[in-house]
């Protein structure tokens, strides 16, 4: 009888050999992201963290989970994948700070046809950019190779994040009040929303390539497209640590629309005022060449704030000064109405900002 052919793993698509290679390359990149709570390294079955019980008092874990969207197949078409792990971890940190939480360790997930060790490494490079942007530690992830469900050079990108906040520190909205001042801390961009709607007017619509220049912009198309989303941790936890902040919101997908109401409590809503702040040539562009309506604009994209809080009407200024002081951009961009009976809401006269 012929002896049949042994299958190999290789031969169909998942090389064990290079996944091992892949995890020594990155060691030293992960490594340098631990701090004091970590205790073991990379490589083992699960990551383990000491929450440090005699720094807290009463401590609850706040965690979130996110992608970077489409903006993937920017970073696919420009052939440049060193910040879009940025734009991951930036996704995730920035949607638990605005519990006043601290981050505390990070995970990812990343998945490909064929693995490429060199682009792998490279996304793993900026996840561990971001997780030290964020003083967060990077304990652990998968890297999937999975032959037949990505065309070549395409992947995909999730991450998790725990934070880590006391009970009584907890911001959630609920101390917010009529009178209270909105604080807007600048975008760096587009982030990581929207890119679905950005990639159509700039790619489909315009026929422009990545390496088109457009004046308006100062930049190239991919340049524009891949500034990495601003990691707002650090400079969050100062303002909370030394004023009285009552609600923040994170602006990603849903816009102002969407997400500034998530945090209102009933009767409250938001007026924000016309030109407090200049809408980046990024968002101005796609709204008069793509044809984009103002309303849509403020519903799918930041518009040049990714980060909203709510504070003492007397402690605006100081605020913005200290944020200032920090490296961010900011702006007093509106207050907190009545509502009457009604739902909480966002009012913004869109036309007039574009």
């Amino acid at each position: 009888m012929k002896e049949k052919k042994q299958s190999r793993y290789a031969e169909a698509g998942v090389d064990i050999d290079k996944g091992n290679d892949f995890v020594k390359a990155i060691k030293p990149l992960v490594s340098a992201t631990f701090n004091r709570g970590v205790m073991t390294d990379i490589g083992g079955f699960g990551g383990l963290f000491a929450l440090g019980s005699d720094r807290y008092k009463d401590p609850v874990l706040v965690s979130s989970t996110d992608g970077v969207g489409t903006k993937l197949a920017v970073a696919q078409l420009c052939g440049k994948h060193d910040t879009i792990g940025i734009d991951l971890v930036a996704m995730c940190v920035n949607d638990v700070v605005v519990s006043g939480a601290k981050p505390l360790f990070f995970l990812d997930y990343f998945s490909i046809g064929k693995l490429d060790t060199d682009l792998a490494v490279d996304v793993v490079k900026g996840i561990a950019k971001g997780c030290r942007i964020s003083k967060c530690s990077l304990i652990g992830g998968e890297t999937a190779e999975m032959p037949g469900l990505y065309d070549e050079g395409e992947y995909d990108l999730a991450g998790f994040v725990v934070g880590i906040a006391e009970r009584d520190g907890i911001i959630d909205g609920t101390d917010i009040r009529v009178g209270h001042k909105v604080i807007g801390i600048a975008s760096s961009g587009v982030h990581s929303n929207g890119y679905s709607l950005a990639r159509k007017i700039f790619f489909e619509e315009h026929g422009f390539g990545i390496d088109t220049q457009l004046d308006e912009l100062g930049c190239t198309v991919g340049e524009e497209l891949l500034k990495p989303t601003r990691i707002y941790v650090e400079p969050l936890l100062n303002i909370i640590k030394n004023f009285k902040v009552h609600g923040l919101v994170h602006i990603t997908g849903g816009g102002f629309f969407d997400n500034i109401p998530r945090v209102l409590p009933q009767g409250c809503k938001v007026k924000i005022e016309s030109g407090s702040w200049a809408i980046p040539p990024v968002f101005n562009y796609m709204c008069k060449q793509g044809n984009v309506p103002p309303e849509e604009m403020f519903r799918t994209f930041n518009c040049g704030i990714g980060m909203v809080a709510f504070v003492d009407a007397d402690q605006a200024d100081d605020i913005c000064f200290q944020l200032a002081a920090l490296g961010e951009t900011s702006f007093v961009i509106g207050e907190v109405v009545a509502s009457g009976e009604g739902e909480p809401e966002v009012e913004i006269d869109c036309e007039a900002n574009f």
